[in-house]
């Protein structure tokens, strides 16, 4: 599954798309042929209201993971209707003696970036922080020989992560799993979703020599 195994606490089961596919499958060729279908509507227009018999888990059937390649999903997959058009401020390296776990933490990923991961990743990263230790951080992995620090990343960020600080600690210290964590809303995410899923990788590599 693209966002790993533990996507599937929050997908459905393939007899969906099974059911979807014969419900189209049953129907005069004349009136569908060349539509593109999802398969949610396709059971709808033909009566079956109960969708949760479909849920690989029943308890998260109206929580499930959004599907990427719909437009109407995008608001609810990025976490905003657009790109933010407020000034962006000179980014700042991080201070001798950082303050706080989060601040920590970036010191140790500066000192553990290399150019194979900047090869690897090619993406740049910003991250909103909120809660005990509140804060814009930016992961460069895509210029020279990579960078961190606090504040707007030097460049426009192909992927930006907004989380609450505890969530984020989790997240980069292991005890949480970046597609887990969005999947249950404790991660939302601006810019290209692709990109920002590479850090379950990026993460498993730092984690070492964290």
């Amino acid at each position: 599954m693209l966002t790993g195994s533990d996507s599937k606490a929050f997908s459905r089961k393939p007899e969906i798309m099974a059911d979807a596919a014969y419900a189209i499958l049953i129907q005069d060729p004349k009136t569908c042929t060349g539509n593109f279908f999802v398969d949610e509507k396709v059971l709808a227009n033909a009566g079956v209201t109960d969708l949760k018999q479909y849920a690989c888990v029943p308890e998260n059937h109206d929580k499930l993971m959004p599907d990427f390649f719909l437009d109407e999903n995008i608001p609810l997959l990025t976490g905003a209707s657009g790109p933010s058009l407020a000034p962006q401020s000179k980014p700042n390296k991080i201070e001798e003696e950082p303050q706080g776990e989060v601040a920590k933490l970036f010191k140790k990923i500066e000192a553990s970036i290399s150019a194979e991961t900047v090869k690897k990743t090619q993406a740049v990263f910003a991250f909103n922080v909120t809660g005990d230790e509140a804060g814009k951080w930016y992961i460069d992995l895509k210029n020279g020989s990579g960078c961190c620090g606090r504040g707007e990343p030097p460049e426009k960020a192909d992927a930006t992560l907004s989380m609450d600080s505890k969530n984020f600690f989790s997240m980069f210290t292991g005890k949480m799993k970046p597609a887990t964590a969005y999947m249950m809303g404790k991660i939302k995410v601006q810019g290209n979703l692709q990109q920002a899923l590479k850090l379950e990788k990026l993460m498993s590599s730092l984690k070492a020599k964290l």
